[in-house]
């Protein structure tokens, strides 16, 4: 059995039916396209002005955002998060790490239709307050949440 003539058929067949559902319009127009890159926001050093960076001229806090972490991480190398928005209309999330050299340690874009939700490993340089921000509506939200670490993870 040729396994190489087997994927090559299957991969464009998936290619074939993707077009097709674009056609139909069942897959969103803005699938493939990226929100532009914000550099600026992964270059600050402090959540203030991480939160300028993110357009967050003001938040406000929610009991509506969940931080998923242990209390405790045994290594600051890889700290798995969840974070959760029941919020309606939640557009964006993003985790962010004061303690960190850099404290925003991601942005995700969420398209219509997503569950708000992201699941990422962070690396902590130390014990410190982690914080969970949500665009939802045009508006901002936050939360936060301390995390122990044991062994550090970033150097420095």
């Amino acid at each position: 059995m040729n396994t190489r003539r087997r994927r090559t058929l299957e991969a464009a067949g998936g290619v074939g039916l993707y077009a097709a559902l674009a056609a139909l319009g069942l897959v969103p127009a803005g699938a493939s396209a990226a929100p532009p890159f914000n550099a600026a926001a992964f270059q600050t050093r402090s959540i203030a002005d991480t939160l300028k960076a993110l357009g967050a001229n003001a938040t406000s806090d929610s009991k509506d955002i969940a931080i998923v972490a242990n209390e405790v991480a045994e290594n600051g190398a890889l700290v798995p998060v969840t974070v959760r928005s029941r919020l309606p209309g939640t557009e964006m999330i993003a985790l962010l790490v004061e303690k960190n050299p850099n404290a925003l340690a991601g942005a995700y874009f969420l398209l219509d239709g997503m569950e708000p939700e992201i699941a990422m490993r962070i690396k902590m340089n130390q014990s410190s307050d982690v914080y969970a921000v949500v665009k939802a509506d045009g508006r901002f939200y936050t939360t936060r949440r301390e995390i122990k670490v044991t062994l550090g993870g970033c150097g420095g």
